[in-house]
């Protein structure tokens, strides 16, 4: 059974909801028969490689909401991850363009190891304030999960199809935000949902395989 991931590396919901997602798996009685394939999807496509400003700050602007808001925002959704088991850092978070993180994701795709890219790339840019755009970032990242040609990779246009396919199907599906999973090309949820619902979800489709 497959279930179609559409996120962004620096989503904070996405992050939320692959955890969930992962737990969901966990207590699911057919986990060993799920194949998750991860699809590109940028929240903000005309982003700057690189801001002069915080996180916080940045979302005030976008949201028309005071940078005191904003940060009292960035705290609960830090309470929510330490929830989860992760330690995050949204002071430290530089905000960036991720396209090219997503032809990372498309490479790994390609080699199996998308769902450790995907975690190690969340990592990077929540808890450990990395510049998710820049190249030896997603290098280093890449090496770390056997991917020796990502530097390669990356100074081509190999992935930008892909990425843009992904894109392209997310808008044919009426996907506006993310996270977005489509279990087994049948049911569509959006939204960071609770593991619960997800496990409901994913018993409901694999029910709807077996009558």
């Amino acid at each position: 059974m497959t279930i179609d991931v559409w996120s962004d590396v620096v989503c904070p919901f996405c992050y939320l909801g692959a955890r969930h997602l992962q737990r969901a798996i966990e207590q699911f009685e057919h986990a060993e028969q799920v194949v998750i394939r991860h699809r590109a999807f940028e929240l903000d496509p005309s982003a700057r490689l690189h801001y002069d400003y915080p996180l916080a700050e940045l979302v005030a602007r976008k949201y028309s909401m005071s940078v005191e808001q904003a940060e009292t925002s960035q705290r609960r959704l830090e309470g929510e991850a330490a929830n989860l088991g992760m330690t995050w850092n949204m002071k430290a978070a530089q905000h960036t363009n991720t396209f090219d993180a997503h032809r990372l994701i498309a490479h790994a795709s390609a080699h199996h190891c998308a769902p450790e890219v995907s975690e190690s790339l969340f990592r990077a840019y929540f808890c450990e304030g990395l510049l998710v755009s820049d190249r030896s970032v997603l290098v280093a990242v890449g090496e770390a999960h056997g991917l020796a040609d990502v530097n390669d990779v990356l100074q081509s246009d190999r992935y930008v199809s892909e990425v843009r396919d992904d894109e392209s199907r997310a808008m044919d599906l009426g996907i506006g935000g993310v996270p977005a999973f489509l279990i087994d090309e049948k049911f569509l949820v959006t939204g960071a949902q609770p593991p619960e619902q997800l496990l409901s979800v994913l018993q409901r489709a694999w029910a709807r395989r077996a009558s």
